[in-house]
């Protein structure tokens, strides 16, 4: 996070140098600025700065995928006329176990139209997500847990 915040800084002072504060000057020193921190920060023991930028940017689109799918899917379901629907909670088992990719995987879920995180555990070991259509829960958890959870922990482990 500190990195992305340097980041944007080296972005900024590009700009002011340059004297063009245009989108695409922006993003040139947003990129420069990318390249001069995969250089200089920590090249051993961690992962570089340019992949984790990818990976976090792999799961704004994955974000940006299931929320028009879903989108899409509550308003066939919403304007259909005979609806059938099996509305529920279920239980997701948690892999995430900082507060941080808790936090994200809830929000994430809840902003995902036709589901919503009602709580998480005391021990922080399972959400319990409200679904619109609950009638397969077990393709619902295998889906949070293939997609937003293990992008999660890609991007932020």
């Amino acid at each position: 996070m500190i990195a992305l915040l340097l980041n944007l800084l080296l972005a900024i002072a590009w700009a002011t140098v340059t004297g063009s504060a245009s989108p695409h000057n922006l993003m040139f020193g947003f990129a420069l600025g990318a390249l001069c921190l995969s250089v200089v920060r920590e090249p051993y023991g961690s992962r570089g700065y340019l992949r984790r930028s990818w990976a976090i940017l792999h799961l704004a689109l994955l974000f940006l995928k299931e929320l028009a799918i879903s989108a899409w899917r509550v308003a066939v379901t919403v304007l259909t006329p005979n609806m059938q629907l099996q509305p529920g909670i279920f239980a997701f088992p948690l892999t995430v176990d900082r507060d941080f990719e808790i936090t994200l995987l809830a929000n994430m879920i809840t902003l995902t139209p036709g589901t919503l995180s009602v709580d998480v555990s005391e021990d922080r070991k399972t959400l319990y997500v409200h679904a619109l259509d609950c009638a397969d829960p077990e393709a619902t958890k295998r889906d949070i847990a293939n997609g937003f959870e293990r992008r999660i922990m890609e991007a932020f482990r």
